[in-house]
């Protein structure tokens, strides 16, 4: 048997990248160390370019960093490859992507998901032991580090690539994982179009799908014998003001190969970076308690009637916020008044409909994001 552990967002960064810097660090691991070291391979979602660059780049959303000598932490972790399909690995740039690559060269960690054009970024990683092969295909939803061209970035989450990439794999492997980066940021739940995604990328012949991006625990179903982890969490990922709260809260997967038989797996719980700094595995009664929350939302997941109903009550809670970024107000105040409804809309029902059709119309939309792209 063949063992792999997956865990969610590392990002050491704030408090920990200052443990570090002291040379304080390594007790803040002490509590997963034992999952790392039974894995034959682990395989850690690094959420950050690790780098020293000051030039980001133009986007929307934070950026994040850590220095590039915390790569000392996979290696600490029995971590000889990362996934960097995710929407913060371009965040410094090509400067930033190639100082991460330096860094982890030089700690004999590989790396797939990204790559200095689309052709690099969409490779394959492979990986074989005892006469078992392994392909690990790794994707990002599409926002400001995909790419799909010679210029460097992450694997893009595109149903047609990953569909000739598995392919490809089948004809020399044994096992496929696919490792997904997406979802709606702190909703519990996949959306109905993650659901069909994911279940059409073990459709193509994928044994697993193993999904973060939205840094709280989702729920979990095996569908067709492959497992299908819709997120993970946090695995490592300070952040200022998130303390004990579903942020913190994060799981390990430890994925069980044998040939000629379906992949079987364990979840190992854990807290990080709380009010006391570090990962902590949870007690048996913490554990029974996130069991008991995850089970329920794995029976929602098994419903579509009951997944998409969560889902449209979700999308309630955004209609404000996204009727107002769409809306032309600007400055500090007027946006917060149109929200509150003492400001009128100034997009017409007509207006509406027409940005409707050229976001919903593949052929509308294609001209429309190369037509208000800033970067062309």
């Amino acid at each position: 048997m063949i063992t792999i552990g997956f865990t969610g967002d590392f990002c050491p960064w704030l408090r920990v990248e200052d443990r570090f810097k002291s040379n304080d660090w390594k007790s803040l691991f002490e509590s997963v160390q034992s999952f790392f070291n039974a894995n034959d391979l682990n395989v850690i979602d690094l959420e950050c370019p690790l780098t020293t660059s000051s030039s980001p780049i133009q986007k929307t959303g934070p950026h994040i960093k850590a220095l590039p000598e915390t790569a000392a932490i996979l290696n600490h972790l029995n971590c000889k490859v990362v996934a960097t399909a995710n929407n913060h690995f371009k965040d410094y740039g090509w400067q930033g992507m190639k100082e991460t690559y330096e860094s982890l060269t030089k700690h004999q960690i590989q790396w797939f998901g990204s790559g200095q054009n689309f052709e690099e970024a969409s490779k394959t990683f492979f990986w074989e032991k005892d006469n078992l092969k392994f392909a690990f295909i790794n994707i990002a939803e599409n926002e400001w580090t995909t790419t799909n061209d010679e210029t460097p970035g992450c694997n893009p989450m595109d149903l047609v690539n990953v569909f000739n990439q598995i392919k490809e794999a089948q004809k020399s492997v044994d096992f496929i994982v696919v490792i997904a980066h997406g979802g709606h940021e702190h909703y519990e739940l996949p959306s109905p179009r993650m659901k069909k995604w994911y279940r059409f990328f073990v459709d193509a012949g994928a044994h697993a799908v193993i999904g973060h991006h939205t840094h709280i625990i989702s729920g979990y179903e095996v569908y067709k014998e492959a497992p299908i982890f819709y997120s993970l969490g946090n695995f490592c990922f300070d952040w200022q003001g998130l303390q004990n709260k579903p942020w913190n809260e994060g799981m390990m997967v430890r994925l069980q190969f044998e040939k000629l038989k379906p992949v079987s797996f364990d979840i190992d719980y854990f807290t990080q970076n709380n009010a006391e700094l570090g990962l902590f595995i949870l007690s048996e009664s913490e554990k029974k308690s996130i069991q008991k929350k995850v089970y329920e939302l794995n029976t929602i997941i098994q419903d579509d009637v009951s997944l998409e109903k969560k889902f449209n009550e979700y999308v309630e809670t955004w209609k404000p916020v996204m009727n107002t970024w769409i809306q032309p107000y600007r400055g500090k105040y007027l946006p917060s008044l149109y929200k509150k409804g003492l400001l009128p809309s100034i997009i017409t029902s007509k207006k509406k409909l027409l940005f409707t059709n050229l976001i919903r119309c593949e052929a509308h939309r294609d001209i429309l994001l190369n037509s208000i792209n800033t970067n062309k």
